[in-house]
């Protein structure tokens, strides 16, 4: 309720200033016939009902603005309770708006302007008590400590305005900065997508193309090696298509669905990438040791990735006749990744992105790690890759 009342003061600040005033208009309406009633003190009069009515409004209308031009509504009035004294007329119950005025230069300015507002005012209640034949010291310390109060608590009005402006400052940056980490993360986690649907589609369009090729030499020849490939365009087919599926899956804005997404390939599954390459026609050797299976799942989907793609790159611009090795090998400080063909290397044609390379530099550099990727001496190309162990 508190937080929905500050909204609506911020909305409507012209209507709260006048509903804060009308209960000192609503007193001075009823208290002035009555204070005009009574004889005045010393050598000041009354003034007549209308001049007290007009000069009460005077000093009472300048306060619908005192939030906004604090200093300029404290001199108006200051200025009007001066002249009401030098034509030594009886304060009215309407001069109290000084204060008002004082307490909103006070909430609302800086210290070296609520000073100057506290004496500009004490000088008008020591002027305001001098005129009296009856001045003691003792009224005046009276009247100003009520004076001194109004200011102290204008002060504080200050000091808690400044904190919980303060409060919503942090709060607007922390949620700002929450926006903005949100956007990195999603970010982030985007241009990885990107990366899987590379991987996947590269390194499946490339296994269908080589099936497609051979499907079509064998078709005349050999209808049962053709038929052998048109399944495994099928099954990498529909195997790309739902490894889409599962990373499309992630940027769906209503969540995940009733589907049962594959988790991300590992280690365990290398056996099975060397397979499918090796249907492709593309002989493989794979070596990798046996104290790897404990690796975080981050860096063996990274291992998996860098095989993947380098394999793909084989077989997308080995040529005929190639042949691969991928060893995986763990040190006391790193892991090795090494992926070696004996293709045409740097007699390859160009690549048209090389988005699969900046994809494993990503992916290595993530975990502290390098990548080399390079045409070998004697032909053929190799990517090595090194990750820091136990990260």
């Amino acid at each position: 309720m508190l937080a929905r009342l500050r909204v609506w003061r911020r909305r409507h600040p012209a209507l709260v200033d006048v509903l804060t005033v009308a209960p000192l208009v609503l007193f001075c309406l009823v208290a002035t016939p009555e204070y005009l009633s009574v004889p005045p003190i010393a050598a000041s009069y009354h003034p007549g009902e209308l001049t007290a009515f007009v000069l009460s409004a005077a000093l009472l209308l300048p306060l619908i603005w005192r939030r906004r031009y604090p200093i300029q509504v404290f001199a108006v009035i200051a200025a009007l309770c001066f002249a009401q004294w030098l034509a030594s007329l009886q304060p009215l119950p309407a001069s109290m708006s000084v204060l008002v005025a004082m307490y909103g230069v006070a909430a609302r300015k800086n210290l070296a302007w609520a000073i100057a507002a506290a004496l500009v005012a004490e000088f008008g209640t020591f002027l305001a008590l001098w005129a009296w034949d009856d001045f003691t010291l003792e009224i005046f310390a009276n009247a100003s400590a009520f004076v001194i109060a109004v200011w102290l608590a204008g002060i504080y009005a200050n000091m808690r305005r400044r904190y919980i402006e303060g409060l919503e400052d942090r709060a607007e940056r922390a949620e700002r900065e929450r926006d903005q980490q949100a956007l990195i993360a999603t970010a982030a986690e985007r241009a990885r997508i990107a990366r899987e649907l590379h991987d996947v589609v590269a390194h499946n369009v490339s296994v269908i193309v080589v099936q497609a090729d051979g499907a079509g030499y064998a078709i005349d020849r050999d209808p049962e090696q053709a038929r052998q490939a048109v399944h495994a365009i099928s099954a990498t087919g529909r195997r790309a298509l739902s490894e889409m599926r599962r990373l499309v899956g992630v940027l769906r804005e209503d969540g995940p669905g009733a589907e049962d997404y594959q988790p991300q390939p590992g280690l365990g599954q290398l056996a099975e990438l060397v397979r499918q390459v090796r249907e492709s026609g593309l002989p493989v050797r794979l070596s990798a040791d046996e104290d790897l299976a404990g690796l975080p799942q981050g860096e063996q989907l990274v291992i998996y990735r860098i095989v993947q793609e380098a394999l793909t790159n084989t077989l997308k611009h080995g040529g005929p006749g190639v042949q691969a090795d991928v060893r995986v090998e763990s040190g006391d400080r790193e892991i090795t990744v090494t992926v070696l063909d004996d293709g045409r290397g740097a007699a390859a044609p160009a690549g048209e992105g090389g988005h699969g390379l900046i994809g494993m530099r990503e992916r290595v550099t993530m975990y502290g790690g390098t990548v080399h990727a390079s045409p070998r001496l004697g032909g053929g190309f190799q990517v090595v890759a090194r990750i820091p162990a136990g990260r």
